[in-house]
């Protein structure tokens, strides 16, 4: 569309390449855009720039942070000695809005899908050992999601940190089949942490 100038179009495919963010909502985020204040649009990209500049990974849970280790990792209240793995950092939020959990997190960054062409190699699973290794662990509770790729790595974590001994639980199954858990409310996700069993 030459209508439409070159660097508007731009933004426009910009948009459109993010999740969830189709081309007619792509539009109207741009033209708000437009529409705004310059201090706005300046806002928003420097919001950007420091996400990708300011955020690192944490060297214990492999959390995103800004500080290395993470605000939980740091916090001497939590129990180190349960570990809870999830699939993304949008996981831990979700079940910090219950607080109902007092230990630690360790995120894999995805989960195993050889459809995807993900396998136990491209996740965080060699540092989740190392941590298990080399920490007092006594609980790792699985809280994977309740799909098939999140089974699959449920139990691909079962078989190799069984052998060690530790204590392993699966988040109980109040989470509907298929869904993820950043969408889940605080009262389900309370309810699967509460009835969680041996894996």
């Amino acid at each position: 569309m030459k209508v439409i100038p070159k660097t508007v179009r731009n933004l426009i495919d910009e948009f459109s390449r993010l999740p969830g963010i189709g081309p007619k909502t792509a539009q109207r985020l741009t033209f708000y855009l437009l529409r705004g204040s310059q201090e706005k649009t300046r806002s928003l990209g420097e919001a950007v720039l420091n996400l990708k500049e300011n955020i690192k990974i944490c060297s214990v849970c492999s959390n995103l942070a800004e500080t290395d280790p993470c605000v939980i990792c740091s916090d001497l209240h939590r129990n180190k000695e349960s570990i809870m793995v999830v699939e993304e950092p949008l996981d831990i939020i979700a079940f910090e809005k219950t607080g109902k959990f007092e230990g630690v997190y360790h995120v894999l960054h995805g989960a195993i899908s050889p459809v995807e062409g993900i396998g136990p190699d491209d996740l965080y699973i060699k540092q989740l050992l190392d941590r298990v290794h080399g920490e007092n662990v006594k609980e790792i509770i699985l809280a994977t999601n309740i799909n098939v790729e999140g089974e699959a790595t449920a139990m691909y974590l079962q078989k190799i940190i069984s052998p060690l001994g530790i204590k392993i639980t699966r988040i109980a199954r109040g989470l509907p089949v298929g869904s993820d858990i950043e969408y889940a409310d605080e009262f389900t996700l309370s309810k699967a942490l509460e009835g969680r069993s041996d894996y």
